[in-house]
């Protein structure tokens, strides 16, 4: 097999400043177009800046102790020892470049001989780009030339001139979101028929129901994953993996909050995902969740009542700390006048009308109302992104509202604030992503959901039924 080209597009460096290491026999090429747009994006404190100094300093190293005649033939690119997986099983390159690979670095050294179809007037930085892509094929018409970039747009263009061109997808987590970890399963019907033989049982010290079940379909279990039994079997069963250990595992039955049982702050569970997600919440062994869910399935309604309750009831955690992306992420949050929480305020509007819903009391004065409101606003603060980087956070309870739009790369630097005793959430919709380049199976949401799977201090629903109203219901299925 023939050794392709791949001409970078500027998005793909920003997005990843490890990709030159991630085609392995291929060559790479880089458009003199890109380095300018490269530069002109390096000034700033946004995470695409901060990519984009750290592309700067990767091909700064490569290129040290070169002159051009060898920079003409090209750079040798270094591989990496250790293999990784993005999440799907196939393997990737990552980690520290050591050993030198057969492809290459090549930049744009002198113009393209290739002239601009008349379709592609003007001189912008997409068309120099493609311009690029048009002469390589005209110097080397054996070998694929393949066009990578993330801008949609570009990639149509490309096609409508003839250029192969793929997107970058090296940073997808899975192949397709259906494979997503849901955070439960059901057992089947039989359970207890084909399990209850070889099946120990006991209280544990909380008082819990607990049993201890082997066989093959064990190992398709994670620890903190919820089983149900349907609701016309054995009155809706509900339990949770507690430990793993070969082909057995330890389960308990989990505490019911539906309406006429326990309530949380105040509300009940509506459904059995929800009454899934308020065990995960307060669960004092639990130190991440995430919950994913379509808009009105009470993501943030179960986060903020869960959190009051082990703030206000049981003094779990000092106080709860509620953020939520801002997009474009790392600009700044505006010129509004106040506090770094009075301009987040216009971004809280899911967090003020939660809590109306859990403060709100039919026999409730002004004078009660507003004392209520006082000790809310003095144990939950409003925080914003751009200043999380550098903070510890101790016996915090922490939400991440709209988490589907941040990277891998800015969750793993929130979740790393956690301090000991600190509980973080994560919140989020990934059918309404919104930050540039980031899709279904690339967000930083479905990267966590997918890698603290089985984590036995983690847990994951994903809130398949919205609750906000028949019309809110409605909408959502038909429109």
């Amino acid at each position: 097999m023939k050794k392709k080209i791949f001409v970078l597009d500027t998005n793909v460096l920003m997005h990843d400043p490890s990709c030159l290491y991630r085609f392995e026999e291929h060559d790479i090429y880089i458009p003199m177009v890109v380095l300018e747009e490269l530069d002109n994006g390096k000034k700033g404190t946004s995470e695409t800046s901060r990519n984009v100094r750290q592309v700067t300093r990767i091909l700064d190293g490569l290129m040290h102790g070169k002159d051009h005649a060898q920079i003409e033939k090209g750079i040798p690119l270094p591989t990496t020892v250790n293999k990784g997986t993005n999440g799907n099983g196939n393997g990737h390159t990552g980690g520290t470049p050591t050993a030198p690979s057969s492809g290459r670095l090549f930049f744009q050294t002198r113009p393209s001989a290739a002239a601009l179809p008349e379709m592609l007037p003007g001189n912008k930085p997409d068309n120099n780009i493609l311009l690029a892509a048009l002469g390589l094929q005209s110097q080397h018409p054996s070998r694929t030339i393949t066009l990578v970039s993330k801008d949609i747009n570009l990639r149509i263009k490309a096609a409508i001139v003839g250029v192969h061109t793929e997107d970058y997808h090296n940073d997808q987590v899975l192949d397709d979101l259906d494979l997503l970890y849901s955070g439960y399963a059901k057992l089947p019907d039989d359970f207890w028929t084909t399990h209850g033989e070889k099946m120990d049982s006991w209280q544990d010290d909380r008082g819990r129901a607990c049993y201890k079940v082997s066989g093959p379909k064990v190992k398709e279990w994670h620890v903190n994953e919820f089983l149900y039994l349907p609701d016309e079997v054995e009155r809706g069963l509900e339990l949770t993996v507690q430990a793993l250990d070969g082909d057995s595992a330890k389960l308990h039955v989990i505490r019911d909050y539906r309406a006429g049982k326990t309530p949380v702050w105040g509300i009940h569970a509506k459904n059995r995902e929800q009454n899934f997600a308020l065990n995960l919440l307060l669960d004092p062994d639990v130190d991440f969740v995430s919950l994913l869910g379509a808009a009105g399935t009470g993501k943030t309604l179960l986060a903020l009542a869960a959190g009051l309750a082990q703030t206000l009831d049981e003094p779990r955690y000092r106080e709860i700390i509620m953020t939520r992306v801002t997009v474009p992420l790392g600009d700044d949050i505006g010129f509004l006048p106040g506090t770094e929480e009075e301009k987040m305020t216009p971004w809280m509007g899911a967090l003020m009308d939660n809590l109306e819903v859990l403060t709100q009391t039919s026999n409730a004065g002004d004078w009660e109302r507003a004392a209520t409101n006082d000790l809310l606003s003095k144990r939950i603060k409003i925080r914003s992104l751009n200043f999380m980087r550098g903070r510890t956070f101790l016996n915090r309870y922490i939400i991440i509202d709209e988490a589907q739009n941040l990277t891998a790369k800015q969750m793993k630097a929130l979740i790393t604030r956690c301090g000991p005793g600190s509980k973080i959430i994560c919140l989020g919709n990934l059918t309404q992503i919104d930050t540039p380049y980031l899709s279904e199976t690339t967000s930083g949401l479905t990267y966590v959901v997918d890698r603290f799977r089985g984590w036995p201090h983690g847990g994951h629903v994903t809130l398949a039924r919205g609750e906000r109203s028949r019309l809110a219901a409605f909408a959502s299925d038909i429109l």
